[in-house]
């Protein structure tokens, strides 16, 4: 494994597991502040900070074409408005546990996705460890349920995670192409920034200022970390994997998101945690290892193994002091 190999994986899991921790941050934040609301929030402040960070480093990277600008756009309504609106108001209709496991589906539509538009032939290998890793989450939470004798408010959240993970996967389909023509700190910041534009009118409508001037010390906090955290580092640190990796390993981090959640629960809530929950975890670190174990490319030189996908088309300057960091 090469060194910005090692690296997109050890990006993809720091940014899954700070997504982790925003699903307990969000299903608390959202029954003070509305869906739409706290996304507004959460992704403005995102785009804001890496907007802020661009121009301090590299401010001629923000000069893009119609085209590319028209790409970002794209991006940012699917992962940016469409799937906050859908994660934010599923949670409140359903359990965070039953939507992190719906959630984990999301591996398996990238997969999909990329082999169905040729961005990559998975192999048995890759596909056995998706699937392996989504197993290892369904065991964790099957002590909870997750058949369809639910009531209509939870049938309903379910529902809308499922739209929130499919949005996932056709987001990271589209967002590479993207990103083998632009840094990923660009991409994530610009469609940050256009999602959180195009929620305004409807957050406005909703009562976004009053929401505001309600928020008590700890929603604040909540807000400020899935802004931060949650928001610009964690969606960054996918982006920066998404570049070297497949759609299909990048995602498959997403099934690390549930466990960190029910540790999280264990540590603040003083939840036990089972046997089953240790089964869970093995499943999904050795799905998580198959999916993205390196496969052997002869036909490529030796010389290029170690360089990213993306380095032909970056500027200079953000190859030496903004591609790798945030």
């Amino acid at each position: 494994m090469t060194r910005h190999t090692l690296l997109a994986n050890l990006a993809a899991l720091l940014g899954s597991l700070l997504f982790g921790a925003s699903v307990v941050a969000t299903r608390e934040a959202v029954s003070t502040v509305a869906p739409v609301n706290l996304a507004v929030l959460r992704f403005g402040q995102g785009g804001i900070i890496l907007a802020i960070v661009l121009l301090l480093a590299t401010p001629g990277v923000l000069r893009l074409n119609r085209r590319a600008a028209g790409q970002i756009a794209l991006l940012g309504a699917i992962m940016f408005a469409l799937f906050p609106l859908l994660f934010n108001g599923a949670l409140q209709f359903t359990t965070a546990s039953r939507g992190a496991v719906i959630l984990a589906t999301m591996p398996l539509g990238a997969a999909v996705l990329a082999r169905a538009t040729g961005q990559e032939r998975l192999t048995r290998r890759q596909l056995l460890g998706v699937l392996l890793s989504v197993v290892g989450v369904i065991v964790v939470f099957a002590e909870g349920g997750i058949g369809p004798g639910e009531n209509r408010r939870e049938l309903l959240g379910n529902a809308m995670m499922v739209a929130a993970s499919a949005c996932g996967a056709v987001y990271g389909m589209l967002a590479k192409p993207v990103l083998s023509r632009l840094p990923a700190i660009v991409v994530t910041g610009g469609s940050m920034l256009a999602g959180a534009v195009l929620l305004a009118p409807i957050a406005l409508a909703s009562d976004l200022t009053g929401d505001i001037s309600r928020l008590d010390a700890r929603t604040a906090l909540l807000v400020l970390f899935l802004g931060t955290g949650g928001g610009a580092l964690a969606y960054w640190l996918i982006m920066f994997a998404l570049a070297r990796l497949t759609p299909s390993q990048a995602i498959a981090y997403i099934n690390v998101n549930p466990l960190v959640a029910t540790l999280l629960g264990a540590l603040l809530l003083d939840e036990t945690l089972s046997s089953r929950f240790l089964l869970g975890f093995g499943l999904v670190a050795a799905g998580l290892i198959l999916a993205n174990w390196p496969t052997a490319d002869r036909s490529r030189p030796p010389a290029d193994a170690d360089q990213p996908s993306t380095s032909e088309s970056l500027a200079p300057t953000l190859n030496q002091r903004g591609s790798t960091t945030p």
